[in-house]
């Protein structure tokens, strides 16, 4: 027989919601358990509960005085590597404006190259600026550079 989907809405029936509550904590408690074991991590639960005077500490409060301690030097050692929302964004702006110089330069360098082919295919440079004058210049330099590097090596 196939478990029924539970509703999941508060249990105005004080004895239906304390039998609920005390099988819910045992599950919980056994899920910690197996976690620990199956896993070999320590972990602990703390319940309190409107119908307990008393606060259940699972393994026991030892052990959850440990588990909690591990976790606060752990917080403190790792806050340095942490970071809040403000820096990591600043951070990641950051990289972005910096892909988008790099990609803008070589869309430049390419929009170069293309004039440079248009130039030997109709003999005719289109308008171009002082500066994209300047820039194509320092283009064919770095592309001359590069071919007597190819032909040294080859001739090596």
């Amino acid at each position: 027989m196939a478990r029924r989907r539970v509703k999941l809405a508060y249990i105005s029936n004080d004895s239906k919601r304390k039998a609920t509550y005390r099988k819910r904590k045992k599950g919980i408690i056994k899920k910690v358990s197996e976690l620990t074991v199956l896993c070999g991590i320590p972990a602990c639960a703390i319940i309190c509960s409107p119908f307990d005077s008393q606060i259940e500490a699972w393994p026991n409060r030892e052990g959850v005085e440990r588990v909690i301690e591990r976790y606060e030097n752990t917080f403190v050692i790792d806050q340095s590597k942490n970071v809040n929302q403000e820096s990591f964004l600043r951070e990641r702006i950051s990289k972005a404006e910096d892909q988008l110089k790099k990609l803008r330069r070589d869309n430049h360098e390419k929009e170069l190259t293309m004039a440079i082919f248009q130039h030997m295919q109709d003999g005719n440079l289109q308008n171009i600026s002082f500066e994209d004058a300047n820039d194509l210049n320092k283009l064919i330099e770095k592309n001359l550079n590069d071919i007597e590097i190819k032909m040294a090596k080859l001739s090596v």
